[in-house]
């Protein structure tokens, strides 16, 4: 009960008409971000359906010529060891409404031939030149499934703020302000009638 949780003071009203325009702008503040931030999730998702089917075609096609590179020069791990990991990756930031979403950055290097191409075919070559271009587009595909995990969860617990704004913590406070309100005119009502009293007896 209202009665119980606040004293109906024109100072506790005051503060509480003070702290529901608060909550209604910070209502309107995290709706907002929500939407921003699934505007920008929508953008994301559109990407990654293409993005995906094109993964999968490369790797068919990666997968399919290591699989005849090993059928014309015999298993090929010894060859592939002459290829040097390739560790030219770092991470920034970007902020979409305060949500860090992460940007990766790749450095690639300067193409060359990293292994003797007097004991390998064009298979090979062709193999090597298509798992450049899955870890290309994989590269992709982690900075935007990161992204949307990330967007995914601000928009969660936007949600979830805004709902406890609108309804819970706003109702709160209409209906203090109400009570409080009631309760301050029928206070001077009374006060009303009892100088009007007073008065009608001091002319008598």
């Amino acid at each position: 009960m209202p009665e119980k949780q606040v004293f109906p003071t024109k100072g506790n009203l005051l503060a509480l008409n003070k702290s529901i325009r608060l909550a209604r702008m910070g209502y309107d503040l995290m709706d907002r971000k929500r939407n921003i931030l699934i505007r920008e999730m929508m953008d994301q998702l559109a990407k990654v359906k293409d993005l995906r089917e094109e993964i999968t075609a490369t790797y068919e096609k990666a997968y399919l010529a290591l699989q005849e590179a090993n059928i014309t020069l015999g298993v090929v791990n010894e060859i592939a060891k002459a290829i040097p990991i390739d560790n030219g990756l770092d991470i920034t930031y970007r902020s979409v409404m305060g949500v860090e979403i992460p940007k990766v950055i790749y450095k690639e290097p300067e193409v060359k031939i990293q292994y003797g191409i007097s004991n390998t075919n064009t298979k090979f070559d062709s193999a090597y030149m298509l798992f450049q271009k899955v870890r290309d587009l994989t590269i992709i595909l982690a900075e935007i499934d990161n992204a949307l995990y990330k967007l995914a969860d601000a928009i969660r617990k936007a949600r979830k703020r805004a709902n406890a704004l609108k309804n819970i913590v706003i109702p709160d406070y209409q209906e203090k302000i109400k009570y409080i309100a009631e309760t301050l005119e029928e206070r001077e009502r009374e006060e009303f009638s009892r100088r009007k009293l007073i008065k009608r007896n001091k002319v008598r």
